[in-house]
């Protein structure tokens, strides 16, 4: 809005900031960013209203229910891209497969439950959104998360049965996950002992470091694509939609950021080039949720969030929830590096590190040593604060005195 109050203010910033000026001409040299955002926007308004979807039109409202829903509260979403479907039960067929009932919608997709018609299997669908389906830059992107989540073959990395993504209604297949996601498990429950936030970690660890064994980066880790299936406690990592392999250019794209806030990395935060250990930032950042049912860094507004998370310090995770393992903590702290050369070097040793964790706990062993330190660093910032105020308070005291013997009058 060109006649709001903070357009008019950015708008005077910029004529008057050289940096902003000189970063606005690098960015208009980028032909490629400038034209998939073009594609992207393009279509923004060309989706059909609510109201004049036809009678025979399936149509499910989505109601938000959790604090990444960035959209309005209720979603309308039109199955109009479905064909009739050949049982009366079922909402409608794509393909092969008969669709059962809609599991959920994100930015991009949305998620059907179906049956496979050939192979007589329960499947998941994730299908494009049907305003996207002809949008350029929409259906690369899509296409890019079926190619990246179908190199990886690992148990603890939801498999894809089938793809189609160059006819009118793009959609990949996945195996079908009974159960619910790490977010939904600790909405449910609040946070997790000690002993299933480690069975987890070492799982969706074991599962990122076979995607980044075949050179993929997940780029957006946290609880809300972590998968819990029920009965055999499995852990399946989800949703590749925005990985990228470790040698893709679009990588040091300057000007692009891309993944949840929450549990963003600060190098993804501040648009830099990333690597596995982005991805190793974000598991942190998903086991401090499951100790503390939070993430390590909030605020009001998503900039806020990441100027948090590239210049604060997170509350330790077991000063915050003190049933916490010192032995986990130290590992989320290492995990949260803000510079991810401190970080661990790869996934498998996040894994082995676990390990030795859950063996000392079913053991009944704990490192009195990691403990100790703990404390003492807790209660070193504690009383370097306190010696600071008392510091200051003396030196208070000793200028009043001073002033006061100086005011005296001469006898």
């Amino acid at each position: 809005n060109e006649d709001s109050a903070e357009f008019r203010s950015a708008s005077n910033h910029v004529e008057s900031c050289s940096k902003c000026q000189q970063r606005l001409l690098e960015l208009s040299g980028n032909q490629s960013l400038l034209q998939e955002v073009r594609e992207t926007l393009q279509r923004c308004g060309e989706t059909e209203p609510f109201h004049s979807v036809a009678p025979s039109s399936v149509v499910i409202s989505i109601d938000g229910n959790s604090d990444d829903d960035m959209g309005a509260e209720c979603e309308p979403v039109s199955l109009d891209f479905l064909m009739p479907p050949s049982h009366p039960e079922m909402l409608g067929r794509i393909g092969r497969y008969e669709v059962e009932r809609m599991i959920g919608s994100g930015g991009m997709g949305i998620v059907l439950k179906g049956f496979d018609t050939e192979l007589h299997r329960v499947v998941a669908i994730k299908v494009l959104k049907p305003h996207l389906a002809h949008n350029g830059a929409a259906r690369r992107r899509f296409a890019r998360e079926a190619q990246s989540a179908a190199a990886v073959v690992h148990e603890h990395v939801i498999p894809i049965h089938d793809v189609l993504t160059d006819g009118d209604t793009p959609y990949l297949v996945m195996q079908y996950v009974p159960g619910q996601s790490l977010q939904a498990r600790v909405d449910e429950r609040g946070p997790l002992e000690a002993k299933e936030v480690l069975r987890i970690a070492r799982q969706a660890a074991a599962g990122l470091g076979a995607a980044h064994a075949q050179g993929v980066v997940h780029r957006d880790v946290k609880p809300a694509n972590i998968l819990l299936e029920e009965s055999v406690e499995r852990v399946l990592i989800s949703d590749f939609g925005l990985a990228r392999t470790v040698d893709d250019a679009t990588l040091t794209r300057t000007g692009v950021v891309a993944g949840t806030p929450h549990y963003m990395s600060p190098e993804q935060a501040t648009g830099q080039p990333v690597d596995h250990r982005s991805d190793l930032f974000s598991l942190g950042s998903s086991i401090y949720f499951m100790c503390t049912g939070r993430p390590p860094f909030r605020a009001e507004h998503a900039l806020a969030i990441l100027n948090r998370i590239c210049n604060d310090q997170h509350r330790p995770v077991d000063e915050v929830n003190s049933d916490v393992p010192a032995e986990l903590a130290e590992i989320v702290d290492r995990l949260l590096s803000k510079n991810p050369a401190d970080r661990f070097r790869d996934a498998q040793e996040v894994e082995r590190q676990i390990d030795a964790i859950l063996v000392q706990l079913q053991s009944g062993q704990r490192s009195g040593r990691v403990r100790w330190r703990r404390t003492w660093l807790r209660w070193r910032n504690v009383i370097r604060k306190s010696a600071m105020a008392t510091g200051m308070i003396g030196i208070c005291v000793l200028i009043g005195f001073g002033l006061a013997f100086w005011n005296m009058p001469a006898v």
